[in-house]
């Protein structure tokens, strides 16, 4: 049954309740309107190969320090540190979204204390397949949370 499910030939609108979804975000189609940054501080072979799995369109940046940041941009923090993290949200606005990356093997309490100095989210390892859903699923909530904000707005 599943299999004949997943044989159908029609044009995909991959939506939220769609059963082929692609695994790989870069096979998504393009989005509209400005297209996401990734900015990425810290060793650069902890992100080698995240731009093959990064949708079409989307870039990445090695900027100088934080005051280089734009704040629609996504921002990795590669062997991220809680003091890295801290410092980011409190000089960044709120709506950037930060990312802190850290190792496979790394103790759950540094998770936690990234969290909690204001990471958006926490990646294990490294995986450029995997940081890259992750920035994916980070630029969809940007995104909703932008419109969840207009729609406030007009109600008041």
């Amino acid at each position: 049954m599943l299999v004949q499910l997943n044989r159908q030939s029609g044009p995909r609108d991959f939506t939220a309740t769609a059963i082929d979804l692609p695994i790989n975000p870069a096979g998504l189609p393009a989005t509209r309107g400005t297209l996401p940054v990734v900015a990425v501080f810290g060793p650069a072979g902890r992100v080698a190969g995240l731009a093959g799995h990064l949708p079409s369109g989307w870039s990445i940046r090695r900027p100088a320090d934080i005051d280089d940041l734009a704040p629609e941009e996504l921002v990795v923090f590669a062997a991220a540190t809680v003091r890295e993290v801290a410092t980011a949200r409190r000089v960044l606005p709120s709506r950037t979204t930060i990312v802190a990356l850290v190792d496979q093997d790394a103790p759950a309490e540094l998770v936690a204390a990234v969290l909690t100095a204001g990471a958006d989210a926490c990646v294990r390892g490294g995986q450029p397949a995997i940081l890259a859903s992750h920035l994916v699923a980070c630029r969809r909530r940007q995104t909703a949370d932008r419109w969840a904000r207009l729609n406030v707005r007009e109600r008041h």
